[in-house]
């Protein structure tokens, strides 16, 4: 039985912004919105920023997860 081959989930362009928005999150430098502390908080944080700045992109990203 031949095996399948496995679909990459996340394109290049998504890589690529997620890369950069965490080159900037460890150097301080990563926006997380316009309020008081505007730096992003965390590694999640950094790459949720990613992701989302590639969706807007029309990069290959999957669908957000539904909150519970």
């Amino acid at each position: 039985m031949p095996t399948r081959k496995k679909h990459r989930k996340y394109g290049k362009k998504a890589g690529k912004k997620v890369k950069r928005a965490m080159h900037e999150y460890t150097r301080g430098k990563l926006k997380a919105g316009k309020g008081k502390h505007p730096k992003a908080k965390s590694r999640k944080q950094a790459i949720a920023i990613g992701l989302s700045e590639a969706r807007k992109a029309g990069a290959k990203v999957p669908k957000r997860r539904k909150s519970r």
